[in-house]
Formats: C-alpha cells, sequence, structure tokens
C-alpha cells in the first residue's frame, strides 16, 4: 500500500491541475526556478557554516568542549561517547552522521551509548542549519527566541533520548 502512495498524490495532484485548469508543468517549472534562486541566497550562509564546523572539529575544538561538559553529562546519565554527537547536531546533518557512524562503529549499535545516539539522530534537528536556510530564504535578521528555544528543545531531546533509552531498551 505504501508504494501507491507518491504515485497516487502524484496522480491526484495533476487530476486536479486539469479540473481548475492550470498548467502543472508551467507551475512546477516556476517553482524549480525559484527554487534555484533561493539555494543561491543562502548558499554563502551554509558555507560559513561548513568551514566553521570543519575548523572546530579540525582544531580539537569538539574534545576540548566534549571533556568540558562531560561531568555535567555524567550527572545527567548521558553517555559520554555521546556527547559529540549533542555538540554537532544542532550545527550540521552531515557532522553529526559522521560522528554517529563513529559511535556505532566504536561501541556497537546495540550498546546504551549505539542506542542513545540512534534515538538522538532521529529525534534532534539540525538547529543551525535549518535556522540558516529558513531564516535566509525569508530574509528574516532578527532570531529573537528562535535560537534560545531551539537550543533548549535539543537540549531536551538530547537528555530525553538517553532516559528513554535506559528505561525502554537498557
Amino acid at each position: 500500500m505504501s508504494t501507491y502512495v507518491i504515485p497516487v498524490f502524484i496522480g491526484l495532484i495533476m487530476v486536479i491541475g486539469l479540473i481548475k485548469k492550470v498548467d502543472v508543468f508551467g507551475e512546477f517549472a516556476d517553482g524549480a526556478k525559484d527554487s534555484i534562486g533561493a539555494a543561491f541566497e543562502i548558499l554563502p550562509a551554509l558555507i560559513a557554516l561548513m568551514t566553521a564546523i570543519g575548523m572546530f572539529k579540525a582544531s580539537g575544538g569538539l574534545d576540548m568542549l566534549s571533556t568540558l561538559v562531560s561531568p555535567l553529562t555524567d550527572m545527567l546519565g548521558f553517555p559520554r561517547e555521546c556527547i559529540p554527537l549533542a555538540l554537532i547536531r544542532p550545527i550540521s546533518g552531515s557532522g553529526a552522521l559522521a560522528v554517529f557512524e563513529t559511535i556505532l562503529t566504536e561501541v556497537s549499535p546495540d550498546s546504551y551509548a549505539g542506542r542513545v545516539a540512534s534515538v538522538i539522530i532521529g529525534s534532534t534537528e539540525t538547529t543551525f542549519y535549518t535556522i540558516a536556510v529558513y531564516y535566509g530564504i525569508t530574509k528574516v535578521r532578527n532570531t529573537r527566541h528562535a535560537i534560545a528555544s531551539s537550543l533548549t528543545a535539543d537540549f531536551t531531546g538530547f537528555i530525553l533520548s538517553a532516559l528513554t533509552v535506559r528505561l525502554f531498551l537498557h
């Protein structure tokens, strides 16, 4: 059944377009053209973000910060192996996937840290990337409380990932 959802949805769009006499292909092409323009507008912010992440990891800053916060995470029952993941996840999805792969390789997917890392990857967001993309497209300059509330949600997601795994899978 699920294999038919996308083809049925596309067919439904075509049928509604025919009924309403809308040039579906023309509208699609216009949307694609607008999307390319938006991609070029946010490209500088994304390049800066990726460069900063690479520099942070290469400089040893990630390891140093992980060591610095480990006493707090130990008190919260958060696995040390997942600290770099929690620090990178709000910034970069691809960086987080690389750290996630390292965790699974080093400690196994069935370990406590492997399961916590899996829940984190599936339940948290790349906050700064998302804010850069959406605020960049809409040209919003003042993020107000978006960053603070998003990082609070990320922190909650990290801690609840560890708690959930401890309660249900450990």
